[in-house]
């Protein structure tokens, strides 16, 4: 449209100015035309003959004398046809210009006549380009429309080009949009009929997913070596700061605190290692769960009195029906106990820790509330991350590994079952954990 706009202006300038040299030209000549006929006749007819002479049917002279009377005129004007009225105009320029007179397009323009020294009056000139103008508009209009026409086909094959090269990457998001650590070497990108800039972004991303998973399964295997190895020294270091510390009747004060510090982080860092072993099996598949039938009150009742010696109480709340799943039992087990382990350490009260038991249909739904310090919303989704903490000086004054609740995540949905967290700061936080009913 800015082409045809461009063009429509440049052609209307062009129509234009050529009917205003035309115009120009007419008007230079007339005096002198004036001067040669009276040469031979009288200024009157001289000057009914210049105008005779010059005049056609789009072109209309009159001359005026100084008191406004017509002293000479086109033979049209004489005879009342078209332009007829231009000669009561009063306030016609005197360089060509363009107006638009009972719906017809003249070009208009006025001067002093002047032959032989004598001013004869007012010479006027109109020069009729209605058919011109109206030709120039047709063909705008046809050029408008054929922009038009253009501009919509050139959007819809740009639109079909647009949709062709984005439906390959709709299918590259749809087939990565599920991508996990464990299925990186896995996915294969193949695209077919797709544009050759977006095969090869198809398979700059399969490379890449490729690297990834190399990398992911040297990291998980690096891991793996790494705790089992470190994790037999460790114990036998472990257990021999607990036998100095038992059977060490002459040490002195410090050298036992020592000894219990140095025990402690070696407890620490086995536990660490044993963590990440229980991980590093689930990843590659190798975490075997002894299914058996459960009943969760009876579970959760000896989990009650494992934990008496915690400083905050633990309460249950239980149903009167039995609720059985299937799952297990020691991994429940490491599951509730780190649930109310981390409830107890992050708990800045003396309020009880409960524990909430029921069913529907299908589920058996088991809360763990706390009145502790809450988790933020923007941290809640990445609670179950390994090594991820909200506070890391808070936590590190707590212990712990920071892999504990990514254990429980893996061992509820290993058994099948969802968990979940709600929470708000300086309220305390609820862990639910779902589990199909046996």
């Amino acid at each position: 449209s800015g082409v045809v706009l461009w063009i429509s202006w440049q052609m209307q300038s062009i129509l234009v100015v050529t009917h205003k040299n035309n115009t120009r030209y007419i008007a230079d000549r007339f005096p002198s035309d004036v001067e040669i006929y009276s040469d031979m006749v009288s200024v009157e007819e001289g000057t009914q003959k210049a105008i005779d002479n010059l005049s056609n049917p789009q072109t209309l002279l009159w001359v005026k004398t100084p008191q406004g009377n017509i002293l000479a005129q086109s033979q049209a004007l004489q005879m009342g046809m078209t332009g007829s009225n231009l000669v009561s105009l009063t306030d016609i320029p005197p360089q060509p210009e363009l107006q638009k007179v009972n719906n017809r397009y003249w070009l208009l323009c006025s001067t002093k006549l002047v032959v032989k020294g004598v001013n004869l009056g007012q010479f006027y000139l109109a020069q009729d380009i209605t058919k011109d103008q109206m030709m120039f508009w047709r063909v705008m209009r046809s050029l408008l429309m054929i922009s038009v026409i253009a501009t919509i086909l050139m959007t819809m094959a740009i639109a079909w080009y647009i949709q062709t090269s984005l439906t390959p990457l709709k299918r590259m998001s749809q087939m990565t949009k599920d991508i996990a650590p464990e299925t990186l070497g896995k996915v294969q990108l193949e695209l077919e009929n797709a544009p050759s800039e977006v095969k090869e972004l198809a398979q700059t991303l399969q490379t890449t997913l490729t690297r990834l998973s190399n990398a992911w399964e040297d990291q998980r295997q690096l891991v793996s070596n790494v705790s089992h190895e470190l994790r037999t020294p460790l114990t036998v270091v472990s257990g021999y700061l607990q036998s100095t510390l038992r059977r060490g009747n002459n040490l002195t004060d410090i050298q036992r605190e020592a000894l219990e510090t140095a025990s402690s982080e070696a407890d620490r860092t086995v536990q660490l290692l044993q963590d990440l072993l229980d991980l590093a099996r689930a990843e590659h598949g190798g975490m075997y769960f002894n299914l058996e039938t459960i009943f969760l009150n009876e579970l959760l009742t000896e989990i009650e009195g494992m934990v008496y010696q915690y400083p905050i109480s633990v309460n249950l709340s239980l149903p009167n029906e039995l609720i059985k799943v299937k799952g297990d039992k020691n991994r429940l087990k490491q599951v509730f106990l780190n649930l109310i382990d981390n409830a107890v350490k992050y708990s800045h009260s003396s309020e009880p820790i409960l524990i909430k038991l029921t069913q529907n249909k299908q589920q058996a739904k088991i809360e763990v509330c706390d009145r502790g310090v809450g988790i933020p919303l923007a941290d809640q989704t990445r609670i179950f991350e390994r090594f991820y903490r909200v506070d890391e000086a808070r936590s590190r004054n707590v212990g712990g590994t920071g892999l504990g609740l990514s254990i429980v995540k893996t061992l509820v949905e290993g058994m099948g079952g969802t968990i979940n967290v709600i929470s708000q700061p300086n309220q305390g936080t609820i862990f639910t954990i779902l589990l199909p009913l046996f």
